[in-house]
């Protein structure tokens, strides 16, 4: 019967130390709320980011379309605020319903917990009236002068988890943004960006002069991580491995699993 026992013990032993040993799986609200243009590509995209949680066991994702959990406030009947997240990502249009304290909240959020803020495609098209938002996030959307189409990608930091896998230059098929203020190579870290010899710069709809075609970007946010990436607008996009890999580890690097340099710097 001591033999038994002890065995016992030994069982409970170990089965305590591997749950000391596995982290906890972080939490990622993923919020894909539109107030804008209908993006057939947003069920897809959080379909894609809940499945690479999943496949690589280091977060769950909470899919919504709306933000009702964008909050600091005690909600009920089992609904779960910020408190509850490790990071929010968005693929969102237009002017969210947010009040003043659920605008705080998540500002707070970042800047303040040191949490992190992930963004794709149209969520740069998202709360113009909002330039805390805009801070945030890095620019808003001005126009995808070239629609859908063939460009080459720069790869310019190849040393950044989210971007290392990725050739120096490679071609993709999407629609491309440009952007606009409050866009700055002294507020972000520019991780890819368009090659302006693969785009028709005379087009009347472009407005950088500067040639400066941003793709994906971080920048920290007071004590928090933020990542956007304009790539997304298709469903295909969201089936290729390499932008499934920049995905999870830009994941990862905004839940402060990964280290990744995000100082701002010059164009190269």
């Amino acid at each position: 019967m001591k033999h038994f026992y002890f065995a016992v013990m030994l069982v409970f032993a170990a089965g305590a130390a591997l749950n000391a040993q596995t982290p906890a799986r972080k939490k990622l609200l993923f919020i894909g709320e539109v107030r804008g243009f209908e993006h057939d590509s947003v069920s897809h995209a959080m379909a894609t980011i809940e499945k690479l949680g999943q496949q690589s066991g280091l977060w769950d994702t909470y899919l919504r379309t709306d933000s009702e959990l964008i909050t600091k406030q005690k909600l009920g009947n089992n609904a779960k605020n910020l408190n509850y997240f490790d990071a929010v990502m968005f693929y969102t249009t237009g002017e969210l319903d947010l009040n003043d304290e659920q605008r705080a909240a998540l500002l707070s959020f970042v800047k303040d917990d040191g949490k992190g803020f992930l963004g794709t495609h149209s969520a740069t098209d998202t709360f113009y009236k909002w330039s805390d938002y805009g801070d945030l996030i890095g620019a808003y959307f001005d126009q995808h002068p070239w629609n859908q189409i063939h460009a080459r990608l720069n790869v310019e930091d190849r040393a950044f988890p989210a971007t290392r896998h990725f050739p120096a230059q490679f071609e993709i098929y999407d629609e491309i943004y440009q952007f606009k203020a409050p866009y700055s190579r002294d507020k972000v870290r520019v991780l890819m960006s368009v090659d302006p010899t693969s785009v028709d710069l005379k087009n009347p709809r472009v407005h950088r002069t500067d040639k400066d075609f941003a793709v994906t970007w971080v920048r920290q946010y007071g004590r928090g991580r933020v990542f956007y990436s304009s790539l997304g607008h298709r469903e295909e996009v969201w089936d290729r491995p390499d932008v499934q890999q920049m995905w999870t580890e830009a994941v990862k690097w905004a839940m402060g699993l990964t280290q990744g340099d995000a100082t701002p710097r010059p164009r190269p």
